[in-house]
């Protein structure tokens, strides 16, 4: 009988998590100015590009197709738009794009920190390490009055942090940074 109930469980685990990757549960990529992009076109070399970057107003140059949107979307959508503009010129066209250079997310920290200014948004980051990469903070922070500022579309949101609160074992108080976030240290 336990056997079955574990059994149960893990199947009911394995659902869960499938259905949250697969409805999208982690945010893809979206690119942005000034990254880099590796486009390969299947058997068609003069079709493929070993380093393309995203120019200021977005946009890519690609032969045969001219300028193609590449800012705020996906690398799979970026793909599909190819492929379906390129069925024009080459039957079944197979394109591969590889994020090369992922250099347009980032971040500013300000203030009472060692180290001030913009970082890449690299990886999936939090407020604690952040500091961490700026060095931690001066002897004059103010560690409870930090504000972190985050657009969400045409609006700015004000999100107060106290960094002593997360020390002391708040870890839902420790946020994800997201794109353009900018960190005040008073």
């Amino acid at each position: 009988m336990s056997g079955i109930k574990i059994r149960s469980m893990v199947f009911v685990s394995i659902a869960i998590l499938f259905c949250f990757v697969s409805s999208g549960g982690a945010e893809d990529y979206k690119i942005g100015i000034g990254d880099i992009l590796k486009i390969n076109t299947w058997k068609e070399p003069e079709l493929s590009l070993d380093a393309v970057q995203v120019r200021r107003d977005g946009k890519i140059t690609f032969p045969l197709l001219d300028d193609l949107q590449a800012e705020g979307i996906t690398t799979v959508e970026l793909k599909k738009t190819i492929e379906a503009k390129l069925a024009d010129f080459v039957e079944a066209p197979t394109v591969t794009i590889t994020l090369v250079g992922a250099v347009s997310q980032k971040y500013y920290i300000l203030g009472e920190v060692q180290k001030v200014g913009e970082y890449p948004l690299i990886k999936k980051l939090t407020i604690v390490q952040a500091f961490a990469l700026a060095n931690g903070f001066t002897e004059w922070a103010s560690k409870d009055e930090i504000i972190l500022y985050r657009k969400q579309g045409n609006a700015e949101k004000i999100i107060k942090i106290d960094y002593d609160d997360i020390v002391k074992g708040k870890l839902a108080k420790d946020i994800v940074l997201k794109t353009d976030d900018i960190i005040i240290v008073p």
